[in-house]
């Protein structure tokens, strides 16, 4: 078998991972790439021909491992999407929306070199039309089971624990003897809300692992939730409004989930405003809704029916209502996509918002290098923000208890659960991350390691 590495290789987006064996071509997720030359590296001839491509395995939803399935689709992909059956519902919203947003920047940026003189139209990287044609290749599938592709290759999701449908990959392929690779997907950490805590493997060959978190660890869930509340709570008495960048799948149902726990213990007021501001949100709380056979027993408990009633939660579907947001001065949270502040409405806000020192702004996700969030939580004391300098006045939080991967101490653990000693690749981290994690591993595990560069291949 070759696998190269065409994504998430020394950064944390973008995943993309190419095999081919037995006569075969597949991919393990085909992510876009968010940050910096992000819309060059999309738009970038794939260096495979997508009608070459038998199948596409999906780990999960997020868009920097689904989102330029799309564009791979109109470029001639006919094979099959392989993935579990919550990321298929999750991706059909997600993808539908990520399209929406690439039609819409297009036409924005065609308006603007307009105004300059540039009369050539911006095309959108994809279009909805191409997100839905890719719908019909999903196929879905159960944790735990395992599936033969061919005569020479089988293969299992099971629970990765980062997001609903999130999946660990195991492939078996024929190779005198049969040989397993493993991909971990993103690996959450133990205790994520509503979702259950990782599933493990017990051997393989070889391993691709995230390494997110893999020069850190995190701030303990019981200083983070209140540092949470803390925050929310001083807001709302400096006359202010809480700003939360989130995820709209897996970080705002989470949220959701917390803020009910801490109104129900008295660690905020009621009735506690909390405002949706993403039409992807609503759509994607409706599939976690749908599937609470993959809730941990906690989060079954405390999303009852009288649980839900802790919080008013306002969903904000049209523009129109997005925009009447502004109008509400404090005493809310609002809850925007998207989570690393590269695109969707919470931009909007940040914009009336971010220079009202009365404010705050609260990450509690990864904020990859070259984005907006990231510019703002190192400090940056004026940003551009659709097209306009905004000051940055209000406080800023970066609480990293909520973040759904697991950290360095627990990515060490996960890894030393194999009985054997796989050969393992470290992606899906920064390289400072990545080479700190290959560090780790090699002094308290002993493994082969790897830290992929773009494009590179190896035999396995």
């Amino acid at each position: 078998m070759k696998i190269t590495f065409l994504g998430a290789a020394r950064k944390v987006t973008g995943s993309c991972f190419h095999l081919s064996v037995n006569g075969l071509q597949f991919l393990v997720d085909c992510g876009m790439h968010q940050g910096l030359d992000s819309d060059a590296l999309n738009r970038k001839p794939f260096p495979f021909e997508p009608k070459a491509v038998d199948v596409v395995f999906l780990t999960h939803a997020h868009i920097d491992h689904t989102g330029l399935v799309p564009r791979l689709v109109r470029e001639g992909f006919g094979g099959k999407i392989i993935t579990t059956a919550a990321t298929a519902e999750l991706s059909r919203v997600m993808l539908a929306d990520s399209a929406h947003i690439q039609e819409m920047d297009a036409r924005w940026m065609t308006k603007k070199n307009l105004r300059a003189g540039i009369e050539t139209p911006v095309e959108p990287l994809y279009t909805v039309e191409d997100a839905i044609a890719s719908i019909p290749f999903f196929e879905k599938k159960h944790y735990d089971e395992t599936y033969a592709l061919d005569s020479l290759i089988r293969y299992r999701f099971c629970d990765a624990g980062h997001i609903l449908g999130s999946g660990t990959l195991e492939l078996w392929y024929r190779d005198n003897p049969e040989r397993k690779i493993l991909f971990s997907g993103d690996i959450g950490k133990k205790g994520n809300p509503i979702v259950k805590d990782p599933q493990h493997a017990a051997a393989a060959d070889y391993v691709v692992v995230e390494s997110t978190y893999g020069n850190r660890r995190h701030k303990g869930v019981a200083d983070s939730l209140e540092e949470l509340a803390d925050a929310v709570r001083t807001t709302f008495k400096r006359g202010g409004k809480v700003l939360i960048p989130a995820f709209a799948v897996g970080r705002t149902q989470d949220l959701l989930y917390i803020f009910n726990k801490l109104v129900r213990e008295g660690r905020l007021p009621v009735p506690l405003d909390i405002y949706i501001d993403s039409p992807l949100a609503e759509e994607a709380t409706k599939v976690y809704f749908a599937h609470p056979e993959l809730f941990d027993e906690e989060a079954k408990k405390l999303f009852g029916t009288k649980a839900r009633k802790t919080v008013r939660v306002h969903y904000t579907p049209s523009p129109q209502e997005s925009m009447k947001i502004n109008q509400i001065p404090s005493g809310v949270i609002v809850l925007a996509g998207s989570g690393m502040c590269e695109g969707g409405r919470i931009r909007h806000h940040l914009k009336h918002n971010l220079w009202r020192p009365e404010c705050s702004v609260i990450f509690v996700g990864f904020q990859a290098r070259g984005t907006l969030g990231r510019m703002i939580v190192d400090g940056a004391r004026e940003v551009n923000i659709l097209g306009d300098r905004v000051a940055v006045r209000s406080r800023v939080f970066t609480i990293g208890g909520f973040s759904a991967h697991a950290d360095q101490e627990e990515l060490l653990e996960w890894l030393g659960l194999f009985r054997n000693k796989p050969e393992v690749f470290i992606v899906h981290g920064e390289e400072a991350s990545a080479l700190e994690f290959e560090r780790q591993v090699k002094e308290k595990l002993g493994f082969v390691t790897r830290v992929p560069a773009m494009g590179d291949t190896f035999e396995i």
